[in-house]
This record gives C-alpha cells, sequence and structure tokens, in this order.
C-alpha cells in the first residue's frame, strides 16, 4: 500500500455551488497516475464552503441547490455569529450540512466517478477567496508495463 499526499487550491469563486471536477482532476493527475486501485479522499480546509458530489451535466441543479441554501439557511436569521457580515454564519451551516470531504474510488489512475457525479465546491460566502484542498491518495500500484 502506497500512500501520497497533495495540497493544491483552488481559483476564488463567486459564491454558489461550482463544478470543479477538471480543476482537482488537473491538480492530481500525476499523483494518481501511478494508482491501479485505491482511493482519493478530498478535504477542504475552511469552515464557510464545502465539498459534495453530485449531478455534472445539468448547470440547473446547482442553480437550484444553491436556491435551496439560501432558503433553507437565511441571512435574515438573527445570528449571533455575523462579525464578518451577514453571510458569516449561514456560510458556516451551510459548510456542516454538505461537509468539508469527498473520497473518491481510484481506478487504473484515474477517479472513478460516475457518468452524472462531478465534484461540487460550495462557496457559501460572497467574498470567499481561494480555496485550499488537501488530498490523500492511498492504493497499490500500477505495473509498470500497464501504465
Amino acid at each position: 500500500m502506497l500512500v501520497s499526499q497533495v495540497s493544491f487550491s483552488l481559483s476564488p469563486r463567486a459564491r454558489g455551488c461550482h463544478l470543479v471536477t477538471s480543476d482537482v482532476r488537473s491538480a492530481l493527475a500525476p499523483h494518481l497516475a501511478w494508482v491501479r486501485a485505491g482511493t482519493c479522499h478530498l478535504f477542504l480546509q475552511h469552515t464557510s464552503a464545502s465539498l459534495t458530489i453530485n449531478e455534472n451535466a445539468d448547470s440547473d441543479v446547482r442553480a437550484d441547490m444553491e436556491m435551496w441554501l439560501n432558503s433553507a439557511v437565511s441571512e435574515k436569521t438573527k445570528w449571533r455569529h455575523d462579525a464578518e457580515g451577514p453571510d458569516d454564519q449561514p456560510a458556516h451551516v451551510k459548510s456542516s450540512l454538505f461537509g468539508v470531504s469527498v473520497s473518491i474510488p481510484i481506478t487504473r489512475g484515474s477517479l472513478a466517478l460516475g457518468t452524472w457525479q462531478g465534484i461540487w465546491l460550495g462557496e457559501h460566502r460572497n467574498d470567499g477567496g481561494s480555496r485550499h484542498l488537501v488530498a490523500t491518495i492511498t492504493g497499490s500500484a500500477m505495473d509498470n508495463e500497464k501504465k
């Protein structure tokens, strides 16, 4: 069993649900290439953003999810924690709803997502900035002749 760990950042995005699968694949490609079978654990180092896996084809799903999140976790609530503005505490609640990590199987050097699955970044702040992730990759090594 081999283990690799890599940190990388995602560029700042507007508030909303964003498909980041290609960004993650690009950042991890050299680190996944050696894995015949394994797991990639992605951890987002923030408390006001989230990671989840969901629809990768229709952007309306992401827009609807953002609409639901804003309805379910309103900025109009009288939150006690509002030091950084009205989106502060709602961002923490949304982050806890989706979570900050996902685990994805690796098969022959590639993330084994389903046909309609993609990795989403939930940006829950109006000005969240870049987001930092740590990927821990574990697995069995590919045979040299099969790479």
